[in-house]
């Protein structure tokens, strides 16, 4: 599988993700423009994407989403939430709503839908899964709630919001409402709070941590990357920033072939999770 943070923090959010042919984007928040460019750095075209999913209809995840979608002619996954709440007039043949824990098979991907806590209609986020690997893309996560925990467990990729510190948010120039909405539980999480998720969920199985969605007004990248260095010597550790690309990983060589029938297995026992255990009741109020 190959993988990319195109875009990431408060200013636009697009992850790229792909098995093959058959590829994905979750979000397209930064404009069409942007994203061919930065598609291009990596040398993917983008006429390959198969399916666009969202997590929610704030502006810096659906910013490029209209333009992008209607000139590529991509399916847009989207909760009727979500869709009702961007204000979006999407041609009817490109929409498929669905449910915040759906199931979505996108060739050799399946697209698991994640209910969470987070202050817009009908939030996701999403786990990508090509039944030996799977990519967990948690942003926008106003509290690490069970289906959190459980993205973080299953994960062998996990790309991860770590959105602000806590005393650059305190005592910057915010006001007071935005603090407060920030760090109500339906906001973002921290840095602290997102190692404490990530320490307290991980499983031997994860090989790469990405950690995204940083704030450009209350994080610093070296900041993220000093508070959550000494607990990854084991694995591979990334940081997305605001102003580019990461580079486009390959798990290509990465997977032990010894170990696949008991990451199959976890895999079985993994969709069976999802399908029942998601929180499915409303969490927009």
């Amino acid at each position: 599988m190959k993988y990319c943070a195109l875009a990431s923090g408060s200013n636009g959010n697009c992850y790229y993700i792909a098995d093959g042919d058959d590829t994905i984007l979750v979000d397209v928040g930064i404009n069409t423009k942007h994203v061919l460019l930065r598609m291009a750095a990596i040398g993917v075209d983008p006429a390959s994407v198969k399916a666009i999913f969202i997590t929610h209809e704030h502006t810096d995840h659906i910013r490029g989403l209209s333009v992008f979608c209607k000139r590529y002619a991509i399916p847009v996954y989207i909760t009727a939430g979500s869709y009702k709440g961007s204000r979006l007039h999407l041609p009817e043949d490109l929409v498929h709503i669905i449910a915040p824990n759906a199931q979505v098979v996108i060739g050799k991907l399946t697209v698991y839908g994640v209910p969470k806590y987070h202050d817009a209609k009908e939030p996701c986020s999403f786990l990508i899964s090509n039944s030996v690997l799977n990519i967990g893309v948690l942003t926008d996560i106003g509290r690490a709630c069970d289906n959190v925990k459980q993205v973080i467990q299953h994960s062998d990729i996990l790309l991860l919001e770590a959105n602000y510190d806590e005393n650059m948010l305190n005592y910057g120039r915010y006001s007071y409402y935005l603090k407060n909405r920030i760090k109500s539980g339906w906001g973002h999480i921290s840095n602290t709070e997102a190692l404490e998720a990530f320490m307290a969920s991980r499983s031997p199985r994860l090989r790469h941590l990405m950690l995204t969605h940083l704030s450009g007004e209350n994080n610093e990248v070296e900041l993220v990357r000093e508070t959550f260095a000494p607990y990854c010597e084991d694995i591979q550790l990334s940081v997305a920033t605001r102003y580019q690309e990461t580079p486009l990983f390959d798990t290509e060589g990465a997977v032990d072939e010894t170990s696949s029938v008991t990451i199959e297995t976890e895999i079985v026992v993994l969709e069976t999770v999802f399908s029942f255990s998601f929180i499915t009741t409303d969490l927009s109020s």
